[in-house]
């Protein structure tokens, strides 16, 4: 063959097919997808929450840039990666929050669950659910402060304590006011319908899967109607998804790539638990709200998930006892 006619190819290590998705385009999507949720927020709250916003998701690319820029790294901030956990930590606090705590969640956030444990894609738990539990062990005053809230809200602190409480009575419940955010909450439990359409965006964007977010919300559904708050099967489940931090969790939280399932059947376990977890915490538990925590303690499991649901490559023998594989 002649020399000038051979065909040289490259050879590289897999994967071969790349998407063209990159972390800065999937991050984009995520936060044009909680846009009309913080669009909302500021709607029913006003410039308190917006200050809550931009503090948030300020603090945490701060944080972020300083701590690579400490230790040597490569900057990476404008893959808004920190902006979207700026942006979620802010939808798990109240618009009354002073700015002083919401630096304190922006450090746990980002340099204690993120960047200790090796940045962008090594953190095992989620840093915003992560931030919001500190907090609110540590200024459980500050967190369920209520005192702005959406004109004409409910008296009470939230839907879900009023629920708790027996203030409320589930078969009284006005299920529009859940849906369009009239309610008191988080930045982020306001207006469900707002967090709906985002969280179809992504999925019509292919960002994330169906699995967690439908399963996840249809557990609930089913759970806090079978487990009702007055006995077995009194519940009201078309007014309990659209309350709380579900629609968030369920789309934005428990959907997170480092921190979920990598395989389909590892996803439904997760979200079967987390929709278990809620129901539990919310109908027999002393906190009113159980989506944070639920997602949290999936997450302590993802390690354990992944293992036993990983298919076995082809032509794998199976593992004997002891460790070794037969002959």
């Amino acid at each position: 063959m002649n020399p000038k006619e051979q065909t040289h190819y490259l050879v590289t290590s897999t994967p071969h097919i790349r998407a063209k998705d990159t972390t800065q385009s999937i991050m984009r999507d995520v936060l044009i997808a909680l846009a009309p949720a913080a669009v909302m927020a500021v709607v029913y709250m006003g410039i308190p929450a917006l200050v809550v916003m931009v503090a948030s998701v300020a603090s945490c690319v701060a944080f972020e840039a300083v701590y690579q820029k400490l230790m040597k790294k490569a900057v990476t901030v404008h893959d808004l990666s920190a902006a979207v956990t700026g942006l979620l930590l802010a939808f798990n606090l109240p618009a009354s929050a002073p700015v002083w705590m919401v630096l304190v969640g922006s450090f746990v956030a980002v340099v204690l669950v993120k960047q200790l444990f090796g940045g962008l894609g090594q953190n095992f738990i989620n840093p915003a659910l992560t931030a919001r539990a500190v907090l609110l062990a540590a200024y459980p005053a500050q967190m369920t402060d209520w005192s702005i809230a959406p004109v004409d809200a409910i008296t009470s602190p939230t839907p879900l304590a009023a629920l708790k409480e027996g203030v409320l009575s589930p078969q009284a419940a006005d299920i529009v006011n859940a849906m369009l955010g009239r309610v008191g909450g988080c930045l982020g439990e306001t207006c469900a319908a707002a967090l709906l359409l985002g969280g179809l965006y992504l999925l019509i964007k292919r960002v994330i899967s169906w699995r967690i977010p439908v399963i996840y919300i249809g557990v609930v559904f089913v759970l806090t109607w079978v487990f009702g708050r007055g006995g077995f099967f009194t519940g009201n489940p078309g007014y309990e998804i659209w309350l709380g931090g579900l629609m968030l969790g369920a789309f934005f939280m428990a959907t997170d790539y480092t921190t979920t399932p990598i395989t389909p059947a590892g996803q439904v376990i997760m979200a079967v638990g987390c929709g278990l977890i809620t129901t539990l915490i919310r109908v027999y538990g002393s906190y009113p709200e159980g989506v944070s925590y639920s997602i949290l303690l999936m997450n302590l499991a993802v390690p354990l998930i992944d293992r036993v649901t990983r298919p076995r490559i082809y032509g794998q023998k199976p593992q004997a006892k002891g460790g070794k594989n037969h002959a």
